[in-house]
């Protein structure tokens, strides 16, 4: 008897769900088979972080995470608060002032690469961050989220960051388009500024994040930029960066950003969140379906006011969005608080922790060297990772700088005073602490006087006005009366070197009176180990300041003129100070800062040789290669950071005196030389011109400007474009 055989046809697979498909055939077929709700919904959030996806095609929903130094814990559906989830708390990383000082983009990939697992491990869809909105005024309270106040260095930064991040299936969220520059009347204020400085100041790092980093999200920004509120601005959104960068990811609102149906439906925005918040305190329960771009434009879809194409385009970019990152062939599971991950915080910390001052080799202070080491200051044992808005973090351990000295010195060796007290950490308000600010000094003046060395550790906080979402700095000087502290410890024990924590600069009228000054940022997770490595000499310090530090406010471009400079009137803000932000306007207007950009010094010596060029004649399209010989002529090993500045003498328009086109960190043992090669792309030389709405390389003689910051220029070469 012969066998009989059944033959069982197998289910075609749908495209969509064929991840050995192109992305675009997938998405198309999604698209083909969905609703108009269906596609509507994605539009919009469902709860306080996520948006759906298609249920009934097994397409799952968008979930994201307050990012750029940590992921955030898990939040209550409809709620800011925590969901008390113990299995969320996450690895602080340094704030991105940090990062930026490393001047290292390997640490930029490194940071992206392990946030990104954290993540990926934790499920979400989106990362929101990195944030690159540039360092107009050392007030603003987001400032220590950011990149900096060079346009080319924020540039440099956030691509690699976001190729890490991506690395793992995770898309990052490049914010806050655009001009979000200040805290104060963020939801309101209309910034007024010319196209050379869009273009030239505070749109290159988005620019770099679409077209070199591939980003798959953006999230708008709260402000109004030439009347149009950001998060649909057609100027924004719609002409610069989905026609003219050709931009192929989602556009995020900010939570609260979004005020009108008919310009999120046309005007660029492709998923609307946290509507009716004001940003971070204002809870909801106003029903989802509510929002703009939910049963209003469902209704507006179906009744003809809507193009359908506008819809599909929303749709497409959603869809593609989902298959990049959750839906992907290629998505590796993550990781969370690992060793690796507290091994690069570690790292990145160390590599951005910049000696801004060092008489007679004050620091390092070997292990040994001294029985007794005071540390005086509140910022020595609090908390940073909580506090400053949407990035306060939850996490699963914080190294503070006063244990850090402890394990390196022993505790034995280590006596701890606060000397000062800030209050609570509280959104919306600042309160004073209910300590006694008089006893605090007292004591903290007795530890100091029976010490062998005194180190303050000080700075900023996160509290509201110090570093701090939706509300800016009140001046430029140290709180909680830390200036009037340190002037009370010299008096008592000159050797007092200083350590500041924050993502500001500072005012510093003691800046001539203590013999070292260390600027640590918020340093994360591994904070404490970071900064006794570094004091004691371990690690030798080699961050550059990514920001210029003023001798007082009115040095600063944005404070040089009235109030409409800035914070604006709160209806609008001019930018009077126009390209020249940052070391441009100082080294320009020849203000002597208090320290100037790209500054940092090492506990090594470095000589550099006299540089040269491959060519002096060159084209708009050629490349200029700067070559040079550094030497470690020091006594220990580390890195010295080459920065290269152009310099246009003689221009049509106004210039800088000098711009930052390229750098380089070079590692070098002790003796060691190396031949040190910057190439600059010609066509980086170029100003935007606002007659021809394009870039424009002016041809003539260039200065190219060799040195180790804004201000100590090694070497000089002219080059002369034809």
């Amino acid at each position: 008897m012969g066998v009989l055989s059944v033959v069982t046809a197998q289910p075609k697979i749908p495209v969509y769900l064929d991840r050995t498909k192109p992305i675009e055939e997938r998405v198309e077929n999604a698209l083909s088979l969905m609703t108009t709700d269906e596609k509507v919904a994605l539009c919009h959030a469902q709860s306080k972080f996520s948006s759906k996806g298609v249920a009934r095609l097994g397409i799952p929903e968008v979930w994201s995470s307050d990012g750029s130094h940590g992921v955030s814990d898990e939040k209550i559906w409809d709620e800011w608060g925590g969901a008390g989830w113990t299995n969320d708390s996450c690895t602080a990383f340094p704030a991105l002032t940090a990062l930026a000082a490393t001047f290292n983009p390997e640490m930029a990939m490194l940071y992206g690469k392990s946030i990104g697992e954290e993540a990926r491990y934790r499920n979400k869809t989106v990362l929101l961050g990195p944030g690159v909105n540039i360092y107009r005024t050392p007030l603003n309270g987001r400032n220590f989220e950011y990149l900096g106040e060079d346009p080319y260095l924020a540039s440099q930064m956030v691509v690699p960051y976001v190729k890490g991040v991506q690395s793992n299936g995770v898309a990052a969220c490049v914010k806050h388009f655009a001009l979000n520059n200040q805290e104060i009347c963020r939801g309101e204020i209309n910034v007024n500024l010319s196209d050379r400085a869009l273009h030239e100041i505070y749109l290159p790092a988005f620019k770099a994040a679409v077209q070199e980093g591939k980003v798959w999200s953006i999230m708008g920004a709260y402000n109004k930029v030439r009347g149009e509120h950001c998060c649909h601005s057609d100027f924004l959104l719609n002409k610069i960066l989905k026609n003219d960068w050709q931009f192929d990811g989602v556009v995020i609102s900010d939570w609260g950003g979004v005020h009108s149906t008919d310009e999120a439906v046309n005007n660029g925005l492709d998923i609307e969140m946290g509507t009716y918040t004001n940003g971070l305190t204002t809870q909801g329960h106003f029903p989802f379906s509510s929002y703009y771009l939910a049963n209003p434009f469902l209704e507006g879809i179906k009744s003809g006011k809507y193009d359908r194409t506008v819809l599909d385009d929303k749709a497409r970019r959603i869809l593609r969005m989902i298959f990049r990152t959750t839906m992907s062939a290629n998505r590796p599971f993550g990781k969370f608080v690992s060793p690796e991950h507290s091994q690069a915080a570690s790292r990145i910390a160390r590599e951005g922790i910049v000696l801004l001052k060092n008489d007679n080799q004050f620091l390092p202070i070997a292990v040994g060297k001294y029985k007794k080491i005071a540390v005086i200051g509140e910022n020595a044992s609090r908390s940073l990772v909580v506090g400053g808005g949407s990035t306060s973090l939850k996490v699963a351990y914080e190294e503070s700088p006063l244990q850090g000295l402890k394990d390196k010195y022993g505790e034995a060796n280590i006596v701890y005073s606060m000397g000062y007290a800030s209050g609570p950490s509280l959104y919306g308000r600042a309160e004073p602490s209910k300590l006694n600010a008089d006893s605090l000094v007292n004591a903290a003046i007795e530890v100091a006087r029976n010490a062998d060395v005194v180190l303050f550790v000080g700075g900023l906080n996160k509290n509201y006005f110090q570093d701090c979402e939706s509300g800016d700095r009140k001046s430029l000087s140290l709180p909680f009366g830390q200036d009037k502290l340190i002037e009370e410890l010299l008096k008592v024990n000159k050797n007092t070197a200083v350590v500041l924590l924050s993502g500001n600069a500072v005012a510093m009228p003691w800046v001539d009176k203590v013999p070292a000054i260390v600027q640590g940022w918020y340093l994360g997770s591994e904070a404490g180990n970071a900064l006794a490595d570094i004091i004691s000499g371990d690690v030798n310090p080699s961050g550059k300041l990514p920001v210029s530090f003023p001798k007082k406010l009115e040095d600063i471009g944005a404070h040089s003129f009235d109030k409409l400079c800035y914070p604006g009137d709160s209806v609008n803000v001019y930018y009077k100070e126009d390209i020249l932000v940052g070391y441009r306007w100082l080294d320009t207007k020849k203000l002597e800062p208090l320290f100037p950009f790209g500054y940092g010094l090492s506990y090594s010596t470095f000589t550099w040789s006299k540089p040269s060029v491959d060519r002096t004649d060159v084209k708009t399209d050629g490349t200029v290669i700067v070559s040079f010989t550094l030497t470690n002529s020091g006594k220990v090993d580390g890195a010295e950071t080459a920065q290269l500045y152009v310099s246009k003498p003689k221009s049509e328009v106004t210039r800088a005196a000098k711009e930052l086109k390229a750098f380089k960190k070079v590692f070098l043992k002790a003796g060691e030389s190396r031949l040190v090669t910057l190439k600059v792309p010609v066509s980086s030389f170029a100003y935007y011109n606002e007659k021809e709405n394009g870039w424009d390389v002016e041809p003539g003689s260039y200065t190219l400007l060799l040195g180790n910051s804004s201000r100590d220029i090694k070497g000089t070469m002219n080059v002369k474009v034809l």
